[in-house]
């Protein structure tokens, strides 16, 4: 119906981080579900609401406040995934659209509003199309400007608020100024006795700029309605993720994979076709009885077909034989890229490869015949005993998250020790009068020591020693409560060991060789 060029539509679908969240997980949106980052609720389910949760609560507040919480990490890549499928089904719908985060698209309104008669009439057929899909509650907002639109969109009593032409600037005037500023210029304002975006767009335009600059002003040009910003419609990225039906359901691992091999090279080649290849890739199966399984891969180098089905047999076998049956047969599989790379960073150099392919080549092989967790390489992890820090990871898999450089109330600092025995060796410390040494309560030795024996050995004397320092883990447990000294030993051919000493005695923990 208007041909301004400004008018926006807007497509907000509330509470999508939950809504995605029980998508993958298989949860019940109707249940109070919050998502936490960093230690604060970022998006809770309106279950949860009603219990009195709120974003920016902390965790522990937030399960006080409602009991039966059920709390998840909030995963913006898995935002972003769940809700691609909608942002191309709205794309066949209105053309033109531009994703200003997940769960909330904006498109010009000219356009739908000629196709279909009208603005109420395109804000109809957007939510028919979410619908469809199975997103409940979609809002949808019309103003002139995408800021105006959006908050119309999250105004709307009813499934569409559509705000007249040229009214945007009375509609958004009662809204909050934070929703324009930061939270620094917010308080600033308030204690001015701005408090509203009608107040805020009162001030002269000059005196804005002059004290709060450049961002000032984009922000007192939004509250008078005033938007530069118009829609930029994406580009739709090509679709190179490849997906299969079984008819009917396979239930076997060998007969699935086998299935999927050109579905393998399918995928492969449409990443080869535009010199693209894939270092991470997310397969999700779906199960007759309703089951999903989605799991993340990577790869040292880049995958191959036979990566691909390899990566699918591992999923499905798990701890199982390769000619197992399945709990229950396989209706659909996908395969989704998640890391994609140009192939120009991975062309081999002038003289072929060197050790390290051959290295790949041949674990990926070992890892193929014998499964995904029979070669492992070695990383560092956080804790305090520095057998807890060894962590192996299947090849090929990303490292778990580096908490070694985190703080560790009692962990050995640098250097660390050369060699870690994988299991400890007893150790006899003595003192001079041959007596076992021993650490009080407080952590004091009985004597110093002048001899150790490693594993019933002869005893060497002692040239230097320091410590005890105290290791304490879980001390609000008196069950599971951990107490140990670490003590530090040098021995007469100048060799130094890292010793332990526990409620069973002493042992050596490492060497530094």
């Amino acid at each position: 119906m208007s041909a301004d060029p400004g008018r926006t539509i807007v497509l907000w679908c509330p509470d999508w981080p939950i809504l995605a969240a029980c998508r993958e997980q298989s949860l019940d949106p109707a249940a109070p579900i919050a998502l936490t980052e960093g230690g604060l609720v970022f998006a809770c389910s309106p279950a949860a609401r009603r219990d009195g949760v709120a974003r920016g609560l902390k965790l522990r507040e937030a399960q006080y406040r409602s009991p039966g919480l059920t709390v998840l990490d909030y995963d913006a890549a898995l935002d972003m995934r769940v809700f691609e499928p909608v942002v191309r089904r709205v794309e066949a719908t209105v053309p033109g659209v531009q994703l200003i985060r997940p769960g909330t698209l904006a498109m010009r309104a000219r356009g739908p509003a000629r196709y279909y008669g009208g603005e109420e009439a395109a804000a109809a057929a957007l939510l028919a199309t979410v619908a469809e899909l199975g997103v409940p509650g979609a809002r949808v907002g019309i103003a002139d400007g995408p800021f105006a639109a959006e908050q119309a969109a999250r105004a709307a009593r009813e499934s569409v608020e559509i705000v007249p032409p040229e009214a945007s600037a009375a509609f958004i005037a009662p809204l909050p100024v934070a929703l324009v500023v930061d939270p620094r210029t917010a308080i600033l304002l308030n204690r001015l006795g701005v408090r509203t975006l009608g107040e805020f767009a009162a001030l002269p335009a000059d005196d804005v700029r002059r004290r709060f600059g450049a961002s000032g002003a984009f922000a007192h040009d939004r509250a008078a309605g005033r938007e530069q910003a118009r829609v930029v419609a994406r580009t739709p990225p090509p679709e190179f993720e490849v997906e299969q039906h079984f008819e009917p359901p396979l239930d076997r691992v060998d007969q699935l994979a086998f299935a999927f091999r050109v579905g393998a090279e399918e995928f492969i080649e449409r990443m080869r076709a535009v010199r693209l290849v894939c270092t991470g890739l997310r397969i999700e199966l779906d199960d007759e009885g309703g089951g999903h399984s989605s799991r993340s891969w990577l790869h040292p180098r880049w995958f191959t077909p036979g990566d691909v089905v390899d990566r699918v047999r591992w999923q499905l076998q798990g701890a199982g034989t390769v000619d197992s049956g399945l709990a229950s047969p396989i209706v659909r599989l996908r395969v989704v890229p998640e890391r994609i790379d140009s192939t120009g960073n991975h062309e081999e150099g002038l003289w072929g490869g060197g050790p390290d392919e051959r290295v790949h080549h041949g674990l990926t092989r070992v890892q193929s015949m014998l499964g995904h967790e029979a070669v492992v390489t070695a990383t560092i992890g956080g804790g305090r005993m520095l057998a807890d820090r060894q962590v192996l990871v299947p090849w090929g898999d990303r490292p778990p998250e580096r908490t070694g450089d985190a703080p560790w109330p009692g962990s050995l600092p640098a250097l660390a020790p050369a060699s870690v025995f994988r299991e400890r060796l007893p150790i006899a410390l003595l003192d001079g009068r041959g007596e076992i040494v021993a650490i009080d309560a407080r952590g004091a030795i009985s004597a110093a020591p002048e001899r150790f024996a490693v594993g019933g050995g002869e005893a060497a004397p002692v040239r230097a020693w320091a410590g005890p320092w105290p290791v304490v883990e879980r001390w609000w447990d008196a069950e599971h409560a951990k107490r140990v000294h670490r003590f530090q030993v040098v021995d007469d051919d100048g060799c130094a060991w890292l010793l332990v000493r526990d409620r069973e005695g002493w042992w050596a923990e490492a060497r530094y060789d």
